[in-house]
């Protein structure tokens, strides 16, 4: 039975951990947290999940919430002008529905399942001098912890990278009572975008307590909605957002009378820079992240860390331990060499990781061309399906918004 070690405990890493026990492998997990500490902890992401990746989740019997979680196929859109003005609004409407789930529940749960399907799961910090005691001990390892000191043990691609910092400042808070102004239509997302100021997009969700709501605000740094850079708590987080709302949105804001936060880890903040790293580190006698170690292998936000402004983290997550799953098996016995690594990874870019990449600066920079689909979007429903699916499946991307030219011979031939 070959041993595969996995380092991160997020949507990669153990979504990759119980489809290799399930296969027969002899997997070791090492995990920051227990499951009591994931779920009595800060809200972890603002994931919605598309449709490809619940397929992938449901094909390894990981939709433990499928029955639970708002189903959402359509996003009321709004392009809000200062001061406060509804200059267009269309629906976007999603072929298959989209859930999310509070990564904490979600988490904590496969924590539990690996460990009951017989994975090795080791609670604690690993720096790099820890990783290369536990690449000694198994035939592969998989770096799937997108932050702290391991996610720096792989090499910036500056050639794939499309920024040198942040581009927009990160709010997010999950909430009860939220107000809908379609009541007939839910569950339903919504998206406000404010040019030059930044964004709001709300996400029915289901977390510890129930059904709720989760707000993100992406801000412009430095912007009118860049409010929350001291990170306050979330009853002093949603008094800010209501200032907010009542000031840029006030249809909005007659939405957020009754909500208060769904506890008291409710908030997130923070600014991502987008980046793509080499797949592939190796370390060293020194533990340094050179030399001739054992290579090991990055996975998800290790690799490729995108904002979340195209819903892109969890779903490229999914997908990427998916296409790694697959590999691994294909591979057979044959040894883990850091050529078979960088090959590995390099096909799931190609399939679909630069999609995201692509798709995710396009929605940040909002190029004319962009600005064409969403002025066409509020006239064909078409457009407006088509860029919905876009996000669901950001290979379509290529096909119709990568450039000018190919975004207006789309538009030409319905008519935009």
């Amino acid at each position: 039975m070959r041993r595969i070690a996995v380092v991160g405990a997020g949507q990669a890493g153990l979504q990759l951990a119980l489809g290799l026990v399930a296969a027969g492998y002899e997997v070791t997990l090492v995990a920051e947290r227990t499951p009591e500490q994931v779920r009595g902890g800060r809200v972890l992401s603002t994931q919605a999940m598309f449709g490809p990746a619940r397929r992938i989740e449901a094909t390894a019997g990981l939709d433990l919430w499928a029955d639970e979680a708002p189903a959402v196929s359509s996003v009321s859109s709004v392009l809000a002008v200062p001061p406060a003005v509804r200059a267009l609004e269309f629906t976007m409407t999603l072929d298959e529905p989209a859930q999310s789930v509070d990564q904490r529940l979600k988490l904590a749960r496969w924590l539990e399942l690996l460990d009951e399907r017989g994975g090795r799961v080791e609670y604690r910090t690993l720096d790099r001098d820890g990783l290369r005691e536990l690449g000694g001990r198994h035939e592969l390892t998989v770096v799937a912890a997108g932050r702290g000191e391991l996610a720096g043990i792989f090499e910036r691609d500056a050639a794939r990278s499309p920024f040198d910092g942040p581009q927009r400042a990160l709010s997010c808070l999950y909430v009860h009572g939220v107000g809908s102004p379609d009541p007939a239509a839910e569950p339903r997302a919504r998206m406000h975008a404010l040019p030059g100021l930044g964004e709001l997009y709300l996400q029915p969700a289901l977390t510890l307590s129930g059904l709720c709501a989760i707000l993100l605000w992406e801000a412009l740094p430095g912007g009118p909605l860049d409010r929350f850079g001291d990170r306050p708590g979330p009853a002093a987080q949603l008094g800010r957002i209501r200032e907010l709302l009542g000031e840029y949105l006030p249809w909005e804001a007659e939405l957020w009378t009754e909500a208060e936060p769904t506890d008291a880890g409710a908030g997130l903040f923070g600014a991502v820079t987008p980046t793509v790293r080499r797949p592939v580190a190796s370390l060293g006698p020194g533990g340094d992240g050179g030399g001739d170690g054992e290579p090991v292998l990055g996975l998800g936000d290790a690799v490729v860390l995108n904002d979340p402004i195209t819903g892109q983290g969890a779903n490229s997550a999914a997908r990427a331990a998916e296409a790694y799953l697959r590999a691994i098996i294909a591979h057979g016995d044959a040894p883990f060499t850091s050529g078979w690594m960088r090959a590995t990874a390099e096909a799931f870019w190609q399939q679909h990781a630069r999609h995201t990449v692509e798709f995710t600066a396009t929605m940040l920079t909002v190029p004319d061309h962009l600005q064409s689909v969403f002025a066409a979007a509020g006239h064909h429903e078409a457009v407006a399906r088509r860029l919905a699916n876009t996000y669901a499946e950001p290979s379509d991307y290529a096909a119709w918004l990568a450039t000018p030219e190919l975004t207006a011979a789309y538009l030409a031939s319905v008519g935009g």
